[in-house]
């Protein structure tokens, strides 16, 4: 089973860009998008997993 997983999308981007601006380090896009898989905003699950 081959399975193809993001870690960052535009959003995660930009939201990572503004913190860095903003003075904030350890806030790469990749960091981004795991919190914003966390609190629901980005649904990563394949649609053969029982959580899709």
């Amino acid at each position: 089973m081959k399975a193809e997983y993001l870690t960052e999308s535009d959003l995660s981007k930009q939201i990572s860009k503004d913190l860095k601006k903003r003075g904030m380090k350890f806030v790469g896009p990749t960091i981004i998008y795991s919190y914003l898989e966390a609190i629901g905003i980005i649904d990563n699950h394949q649609e053969d997993c029982f959580r899709y």
